[in-house]
């Protein structure tokens, strides 16, 4: 292996000459800088300083290299060696070459004789008795003396490698040396790894005359050249950018990872480095444990406790999980430190310098070995207080059947799981405990715990364990949760009539309202929101049970199916009056400490689903406020609803906002079902606001929804539709939009205010010149609005139809369709229809009408944020003569920092002769600031200044912004 521009000076191997230093031409600059400036006849000073394998040593070997052909003197040694640590030990083997020297004159140094009688010192050297951390000034001044002897016959290089590992007597020589160059001919250089912190060594860096050289890191296009010399072959930009995400552009384990994919003879892809870091190359795995096993068997024990326990292990723990005392432990991992394993985090504790050393010294444990590690490692984290999650994680490895304070723990491990929204993780550390074929005799709270963790990761799991949990279950609590679960369980493997029959089951069981059994209400709840996972299961039982949402709505269960069955009705177009009233019963009656969250978030989707956004927007505000967003699960899809309430009144920050936080951690190409949504809304909303590049960024992305039936997809391929249509690609859209269509027939989701594939695919098909089939999709959406008082879909509709008629008839339709949305609070939609309106007017003849009312719609468009929308007013103004000047800015954003000020104290109740005394402003001043506030916020007076503030600062503060 070669150990140039990397090698770590622990790690030498005699392999022949590396290759060249690579991204370190700022470094070497420097270098033949202070070398030319030496030979000149002035004195220079450098300290090499970084982590082992950053090239600390070729850099100093390039100095030497570069010092000799300018015929300058050189002595060099490496501190640490054997024998070294006698003191003063390092800078004889410094200047004994300066000292045998007849030029350097005076032949002195200070050596103390080794034990034993023999001795190394060159002839003529004068011994000095020192102490192991002291010396007299008159040693450091004689053996000063010898280096300005030498200096005076010709200009000196003095380089010294790993110098913090120099005894502490050597240390205090080079510090003198160092403070008393002035006039010298000397460059003395010092290589130290970072992190090493020496009095005498900080004292020297801290010199006027240094120059501390910190080598970076290779980049990306580092690795590229450096790749091309070790393996005589490029690599693509992909391959580095991974091999620099695996190594950290550490130069030492670069080299070494390269090595070994020449000798391998693999190629240089990144999916195979990708895959490389987590099978490990062949070649780089007896590299590294060859230099392990050449090391002290406690390093080895130290190694393996800290591959066990991870980065970032209590020193306390790894020692006595490696069988070693405090003293014999810190020692292993500072040797593990010498030869570039592990790095010191700066607080005590050490981290693997690779994932890849890590796993070599995990495969270098048999499989008994590494299960009786974890065993001892998981109790030794649990007597010293750790989290249950991190006793778990020990636990699961440990493949044994856990004792029962590890059930213990594994089941406190798996609730916080839950709580985080992780079944999975839940079930992989309750299984252990319910062994197969222990159903009947193991724990029955841990078995319908798992029962109920499996309910969403393995269906035919969780039925099976909660049916045999129901055989023992007597408790009416435990029974319930059973019941619940195993119906839920039924209805997303499809089992819709056995779930029925369950739930009829459940019903003669209770028998006595006063027994403190829970509803049964609960249940049918709970299974009409697991349908809507299974296509199959949700068309089947919308014919199997009914929707009876005429429930008084007294108690939380009775609330949780009326919120269940309304937002189904809803979007049947079932009932839509009743279901409303039903939602708003729910919404205004539940608390949080009674009703489950997951369905008072149902009611706020019924309230969205009956096109009253500005009422759904409300209940996802007092939701938010309610959850953690760190612990609760349903967090993120009240995020995505939200965002789309947003988006359909036309505040485009904030759902941009919410599905920004919605998406931050996830992987887009990897999304799945519960990402589908905040994704649509996302491309919508971008769509909106006329951000189609971004949108296309996007929507590159989400993976092929085509195989995957949930409903939510469904509004991936209605806004993806949307996209290719704002590409003018409307064959594209069409055929995205009508594959939504038929999804959405067969989810029986008919109402127009579900999505608004319709009005799209209306757009498509008269891109396409066939203004009867927009038609069609126009009346059919009036008809269902109109008799579903559905007011936004009702204004989409008759927007959409009138572009399908001729200009005599649409004007008619536009004005009815701008009625219908004037209290809404659809901004957008009502501005597009203002928009349509005012360029029929212009059409027909109407100038200054039409000047009005595109005025108003360029204006709306430009609070919302829809740049598409006004650039399409401003063209229509243009046109009619007028001359626009700048719009006015709407909304709290549109504040001034004095004009907010003013609207807060004047909220707050006080006085203009008040606030302008506060302030140290004239009144005249306040009353010009105000009245600005209102226009910009769309208020009469102070009573709505309130309320607009206080709503504006709940919104804020719901999305965390």
């Amino acid at each position: 292996m070669t150990a140039a521009h990397g090698s770590s000076p622990r790690d030498r191997r005699p392999e022949g000459p590396g290759p060249e230093l690579v991204e370190r031409e700022r470094e070497l600059a420097l270098i033949a800088r202070l070398l030319r400036s030496t030979a000149a006849g002035e004195p220079a000073l450098v300290v090499f300083e970084g982590p082992d394998g950053i090239g600390k040593t070729t850099l100093m070997n390039a100095l030497m290299t570069q010092a000799r052909e300018l015929r300058l003197r050189v002595v060099h040694t490496r501190a640490g060696q054997t024998g070294h640590r006698l003191p003063l030990s390092t800078t004889h083997a410094l200047l004994a070459d300066l000292s045998t020297d007849g030029s350097a004159g005076l032949p002195l140094t200070a050596w103390p004789s080794p034990p034993g009688g023999a001795t190394a010192r060159p002839q003529g050297l004068l011994r000095y008795d020192v102490g192991a951390t002291s010396v007299s000034f008159s040693v450091l001044a004689e053996l000063h003396e010898v280096v300005r002897r030498a200096a005076m016959a010709g200009p000196l290089v003095i380089a010294v490698d790993d110098v913090e590992e120099a005894d502490p007597a050597s240390l205090r020589f080079l510090a003198h040396t160092a403070r008393r160059m002035t006039g010298l001919p000397v460059l003395l250089a010092l290589a130290r790894s970072s992190g090493a912190h020496v009095a005498s060594l900080n004292e020297v860096a801290a010199l006027p005359l240094c120059h501390v050289l910190r080598p970076r890191p290779l980049t990306g296009a580092g690795i590229g050249l450096l790749t091309r010399r070790l393996v005589g072959t490029g690599a693509d930009s992909a391959f580095q950018e991974s091999a620099l995400a695996a190594t950290n552009g550490n130069p030492l384990m670069v080299t070494r990872l390269l090595t070994a994919l020449r000798e391998e003879e693999l190629p240089l892809t990144a999916t195979h480095f990708t895959s490389m870091d987590e099978d490990d190359v062949l070649a780089f795995r007896p590299r590294a444990l060859r230099l392990l096993h050449r090391q002290p068997r406690t390093t080895v024990q130290a190694a393996r406790a800290l591959a066990v326990l991870g980065d970032g292990a209590a020193p306390e723990t790894s020692a006595r999980l490696a069988h070693l005392d405090s003293t014999a432990f810190v020692g292993s991992v500072l040797v593990l430190s010498s030869i570039g394993f592990v790095t010191s985090n700066g607080d005590g504790t050490w981290s693997f310098a690779h994932a890849l050393l890590r796993k070599a010294v995990l495969g270098d444990m048999s499989g008994e070995e590494l299960a009786s590690a974890h065993r001892r490692a998981a109790r030794l984290l649990h007597d010293s207080g750790a989290s249950a999650a991190d006793v778990a994680e020990h636990l699961r490895r440990a493949a044994t059947a856990p004792e029962p304070w590890a059930r213990t723990v594994l089941r406190e491990a798996a609730r916080d799981a839950m709580l985080r929204s992780s079944p999975d993780r839940a079930v992989e550390l309750l299984r252990p405990c319910v062994p197969e074929g222990s159903e009947d005799t193991c724990d029955l709270a841990l078995l319908v715990e798992l029962g109920v963790a499996e309910t969403r990761v393995d269906p035919a799991a969780s039925v099976r364990h909660l049916t045999a949990a129901l055989k023992r279950a007597s408790r009416p609590g435990l029974r319930l949760t059973a019941f619940g679960a195993l119906t839920e369980a039924l209805t997303r493997r499809g089992q819709v009539a056995h779930a029925v029959a369950l739930l009829a089951r459940y019903r003669s069981d209770v028998t006595a309202p006063s027994s403190g059994v829970a509803s049964p209400h609960l249940l049918e709840a709970q299974m009409l929101l697991a349908a809507s996972a299974n296509r199959a299961a949700y068309t089947e039982l919308l014919e199997t049970v009914t929707f009876d949402v005429s429930l008084p709505g007294e108690t939380a269960e009775e609330r949780a199916l009326l919120a269940a069955r309304a937002v189904i009705s809803v979007c049947r177009l079932d009932r839509v009056a009743e279901s409303v009233a039903a939602a708003r019963t729910v919404a205004d009656r539940a608390s949080s400490t009674t009703d489950a969250m997951p369905f008072r978030c149902a009611a706020g989707l019924a309230l969205l689903y009956a096109d009253l956004p500005h009422e759904a927007e409300r209940v996802y505000r007092q939701l938010l406020e309610d959850t953690d967003p760190l612990t609760d699960r349903i967090h993120p899809s009240l995020l995505a609803f939200s965002a789309m309430a947003h988006q359909r009144l036309g505040g485009l920050d904030e759902a941009l906002r919410a599905t920004a936080a919605v998406l931050r951690d996830v992987d887009v190409p990897r999304a799945t079902v519960h990402q589908a949504l905040p994704l649509a809304v996302r491309l919508h909303t971008l769509l909106d606001r006329g951000d189609v590049a971004e949108a296309s960024l996007l929507e590159a992305q989400i993976p092929d929804p085509v195989q995957d039936e949930a409903w939510q997809w469904n509004e991936v391929l209605c806004a993806r539709g949307r996209l290719h249509l704002a590409k003018d690609d409307p064959k594209r859209a069409l055929a995205h939009l009508e594959e939504c269509e038929r999804r959405e027939a067969q989810w029986r989701r008919v109402s127009p205010a579900v999505s608004p594939w319709w009005y799209w695919a209306g757009r498509a098909h008269l891109a396409l010149g066939d203004r009867r089939a927009a038609r069609a999709l126009a009346e059919e959406a009036v008809g269902h609005a109109r008799a579903a008082h559905l007011p936004c879909a009702l204004g989409s509709g008759l927007g959409l139809w009138a572009e399908t008629v001729d200009d005599d008839e649409r004007l008619p339709l536009l004005e009815e369709a701008e009625q219908v949305l004037a209290d809404t609070g659809a901004a957008l939609l009502r501005a597009r229809v203002r928009v349509a309106r005012g360029q029929m007017l212009h059409r027909l003849g109407y100038n200054k009408a039409a000047r009005e009312v595109l005025r108003q719609g360029w204006e709306e468009a430009y609070t919302v944020g829809s740049r598409s929308l006004h650039r399409v007013a401003h063209r229509a103004l243009l046109a009619t003569g007028a001359r626009p000047r700048r719009p006015v800015s709407r909304g709290l954003g549109a504040l001034t920092h004095s004009e907010a000020q003013v609207a807060r104290l004047a909220a707050d109740g006080r006085s203009n002769a008040w606030i302008a005394e506060r302030l140290f402003v004239t009144q005249r001043t306040v009353e010009v600031h105000l009245t600005s506030v209102y226009r910009k916020l769309g208020l009469s007076g102070r009573r709505e200044l309130r309320d607009a503030l206080e709503s504006a600062d709940a919104g804020t503060a719901a999305h965390g912004t």
